[in-house]
């Protein structure tokens, strides 16, 4: 066989062998397909499907989707992701291969989303980069810095005495309708400007009260730069539970490309619930409160991805907001202990303070920031340093004077003191202060200038102190806003000007005494 028939058959060959590749049809391909033996309440339990994984997606009929929980012997026990009635005992299930996972991407931004990923605003389809499994391992010890740059929530109590960093998970808890709402709403407003993406996730809401965020995120322009993942509280139990988790991975995918990241659990303790619902359903014995064994796992996987990535990592920070309700001021019951446990701090909300209406209605007292100073401008530390002591000496002795017992004068100064801090940190929702008016409010409290004013005119002083931050100087401005300390001619010309600001007001409540009126 010469050369020229060997390169003939070698090129007959290579064309048959591209031919029939590229007319290849696959034919039918072998699938685990198992069986729906009941279905109850948002479980099902099936059969047959013996190479399933923990946590697999399971698909059902009519495009419905489960989580493998219960890896029994002879069967499965699945968690629904969507309405059990419309699965039926003997429905076939087919594997996925694939754990769960949410679409995430810069196309999220201003929507609002189930925790599937599908949109629920009625604005059409939704672009994304990629999908993230819900579930995601946290970043290591050796990927995270330390939390040192101030998250500023607006709010004059908790910048100054509570404050919250970025890549801190600092819990918001209190009884039901005492404002914890809220404050995640005052901070996701303050975040307005600051390079900040904000995530709501509503666990188990009512439609009402998420149109009623939403409503007010899109007034103040705040959706803008916000994300909203619902699951109402007719959602099955099953959603609700993925909630936050899908919620996260969504705030991952920004963190990891070097964006700060604001995140709210509004609330864990709804989650709780539906875990437990879940978790006796499924006949996982109950412990304590009927609440299953793993549920202090189920939070703290969920919160420690909470972190500030170090600049190899991409400098991201992710801030946990999570929220708990209380029942009739039990800080001890055993969710919230759990979560105490978890998180950096807490801010506690008295239920006494918001009927007295002193919004917002955070216990000094009861609530801390583990952080502390290391998550707050210089300019506060301070100024800000010791008004904690002096408000709770105050309340101390204030209580004490009800006895009816006579004070001498300097008792009486504190307990006024007091009682002006505890006004001047009053404020009113959805009006964040800014930082250089905050500063200008606390040194002129810290220093006594406010105690010379009536309390029924302490908010129309704080006003006119407040309209002062315009006339602040460039440098000035510059070195309140950033990491250097205030100097000693920095407080005496802030001073001067709230001085300034509450001459007319001292000197007509001076006349006022003096005519004895």
């Amino acid at each position: 066989m010469n050369q020229l028939n060997l390169n003939k058959i070698l090129d007959d060959t290579f064309t048959e062998i591209r031919d029939k590749r590229e007319n290849y049809k696959p034919g039918p391909q072998l699938q685990e397909m198992g069986t729906v033996k009941n279905v109850s309440a948002g479980i099902a339990t099936v059969s047959g499907l013996p190479g399933t994984g923990f946590e697999e997606l399971l698909q059902f009929s009519n495009d419905i989707y489960g989580i493998a929980f219960n890896l029994d012997e002879d069967d499965i026990g699945v968690v629904l992701l969507g309405e059990d009635d419309q699965i039926q005992a003997g429905d076939k299930v087919t594997r996925t291969h694939r754990v769960a996972d949410i679409p995430v991407g810069k196309g999220l931004i201003g929507r609002i989303i189930n925790p599937l990923g599908n949109p629920i605003d009625d604005k059409g389809p939704i672009s994304y980069d990629e999908y993230y499994p819900i579930e995601r391992p946290a970043p290591p010890i050796m990927s995270r810095e330390a939390v040192n740059v101030p998250l500023q929530t607006g709010l004059k109590v908790i910048d100054a005495i509570i404050p919250i960093g970025r890549g801190q998970r600092e819990l918001i808890m209190g009884d039901r309708q005492t404002g914890k709402t809220s404050i995640a709403i005052d901070t996701i407003l303050n975040q307005h400007d600051k390079d900040v993406l904000c995530i709501y996730c509503a666990i188990g809401q009512r439609t009402a009260a998420v149109a009623k965020v939403v409503s007010e995120l899109s007034e103040k322009g705040a959706l803008e730069y916000s994300i909203v993942v619902v699951s109402e509280g007719n959602s099955s139990p099953g959603l609700q539970y993925i909630t936050p988790y899908a919620a996260t991975s969504i705030a991952e995918y920004f963190m990891e490309q070097g964006q700060d990241v604001l995140i709210v659990y509004d609330d864990l303790t709804n989650h709780a619930r539906a875990y437990r619902e879940l978790s006796l359903l499924l006949r996982r014995p109950p412990g304590r409160e009927a609440f299953p064994g793993d549920i202090f796992y189920i939070h703290s996987r969920l919160l420690e991805r909470a972190t500030h990535l170090n600049d190899n990592h991409g400098g991201g920070s992710l801030t946990a907001l999570p929220i708990v309700e209380t029942e009739a001021q039990d800080i001890s019951a055993y969710i919230p202990t759990n979560l105490i446990s978890i998180t950096d701090g807490q801010i506690y909300l008295s239920p006494k303070l918001f009927e007295l209406g002193l919004l917002p209605a955070v216990d000094i007292g009861k609530s801390v920031s583990r952080v502390g100073g290391k998550a707050q401008l210089r300019a506060y530390r301070k100024i800000a340093g010791n008004l904690k002591l002096a408000y709770a000496q105050s309340e101390e002795l204030e209580t004490f004077s009800r006895f009816g017992t006579r004070l001498d004068e300097d008792t009486q100064k504190i307990i006024e003191h007091g009682k002006r801090i505890r006004l001047l940190f009053k404020q009113p929702e959805m009006q964040p202060v800014s930082v250089t008016e905050q500063i200008l409010v606390l040194v002129a409290l810290t220093k006594g200038l406010f105690d010379a004013v009536p309390l029924n005119r302490i908010t129309e002083a704080e006003d006119l102190v407040r309209k002062k931050a315009t006339q602040l100087s460039s440098d000035l401005l510059r070195r309140i806003i950033s990491s250097e300390p205030l100097s000693a001619t920095d407080e005496e010309t802030i001073l001067a000007m709230a001085n300034e600001a509450l001459g007319s007001l001292v000197r007509d409540t001076q006349i006022k005494t003096n005519n004895g009126e």
